[in-house]
């Protein structure tokens, strides 16, 4: 049996964290996911997909992601239930995310104003379990910048502006 999901969408506010009676971590969250297509009035729809979150992930999701947060989930659909207050018995639905990526920088969502998060050379990073720093593994939390006085120009480098056109022959195409 296969029960694999994947979403990309914005939270739907701040993720709240949590801990069991045991000290283990939980954040639950909503993600807001648009649809493929528009409704009969041309309008963008999107699905609320309550997320749920345990141990390291929660923590880094707690810290790192705000509202408005565009994020990315790989995991599954848990299905449960229980009985309301009421009496009555509730069903719920979640996806337990396996992995989350965080997909853009904090400075792109200005709403966000807790502690300052690392900055990374690449892309955004993923966290499974911890970020990369929490690892040991020594990143910098400086981003490289190259100066200008460390780059060096080639003059007969046609990429570069100003580098004039291209030659090429049939001999030189593979096909």
């Amino acid at each position: 049996m296969i029960n694999r999901v994947v979403l990309v969408g914005r939270l739907t506010k701040d993720p709240e964290l949590k801990y069991t009676q045991s000290g283990i971590a939980v954040t639950r969250f909503t993600l807001a996911v648009n649809r493929a297509f528009s409704n009969q009035q041309g309008e963008r729809e999107a699905d609320f997909i309550s997320c749920v979150a345990w141990r390291k992930q929660a923590e880094n999701i707690a810290n790192y992601l705000r509202k408005g947060s565009l994020a990315g989930v790989d995991g599954r659909i848990q299905t449960g239930s229980f009985e309301g207050q009421d009496g009555k018995r509730v069903y719920t639905t979640e996806v337990v995310a396996d992995s989350t990526q965080f997909l853009e920088p904090r400075s792109a969502n200005a709403n966000q104003e807790r502690q300052p998060s690392p900055s990374y050379g690449g892309g955004a990073p993923s966290y499974n379990n911890a970020p990369a720093q929490d690892q040991g593994q020594g990143y910098n939390q400086q981003s490289y910048q190259p100066s200008q006085q460390n780059m060096t120009r080639v003059d007969n480098d046609p990429f570069q502006p100003g580098g004039g056109p291209i030659e090429v022959t049939d001999d030189d195409l593979p096909f």
